[in-house]
């Protein structure tokens, strides 16, 4: 029998309920990928079958994009390192080691900032972008959670398909 998903297993009781919905979001990103993608070699990562977005990048944007919607979340601007990362996120060079590290270290990342964020008001404005387009902490919570399991699908479904064209061969 599986185990059961994050948000079945009564953890984070600490934090209220959306923050608690976001951090089981991110854990059971993590476990998904762990799963699916990797045992992908770093070729395989790199594919992009039928010009699909690789599986690295997939990773790579889950991973920077939580550091960018939460520097929003908290009411700041991006800095022109974050800028910089998001211009490499499609780049051909992923190795697996280095880019489960860099989501390693950007969920845990995460985590700590959505514990302190979780309390603060829900529904205190924020803006997005260089459009400072309206959202509120509460939704941008809830953005990441489905930002980061939309691209978590993507990820596995390029996996399965990098996976069936190599043993196909």
């Amino acid at each position: 029998m599986p185990s059961l998903e994050p948000w079945l297993r009564g953890t984070e009781t600490d934090v209220p309920s959306v923050g608690r919905a976001v951090l089981h979001a991110l854990q059971l990103a993590e476990e998904d990928l762990k799963k699916w993608c990797a045992s992908l070699s770093d070729a395989e990562l790199n594919a992009k079958p039928e010009g699909a977005a690789s599986v690295a990048f997939h990773i790579r944007h889950l991973a920077r994009s939580l550091d960018r919607l939460l520097t929003y979340a908290e009411d700041r601007h991006l800095t022109d390192g974050q800028l910089s990362l998001l211009r490499t996120e499609l780049d051909p060079d992923a190795t697996r080691d280095a880019l489960f590290a860099e989501l390693a270290a950007s969920l845990a990342d995460g985590a700590k900032r959505i514990r302190a964020i979780s309390p603060t008001n829900l529904e205190a404005a924020r803006t997005v972008g260089k459009k400072q387009l309206p959202t509120t902490v509460g939704g941008l919570l809830v953005h990441i959670a489905d930002h980061t399991q939309r691209h978590v699908g993507q990820a596995i479904t390029t996996a399965k398909i990098v996976g069936a064209s190599e043993s196909a061969r």
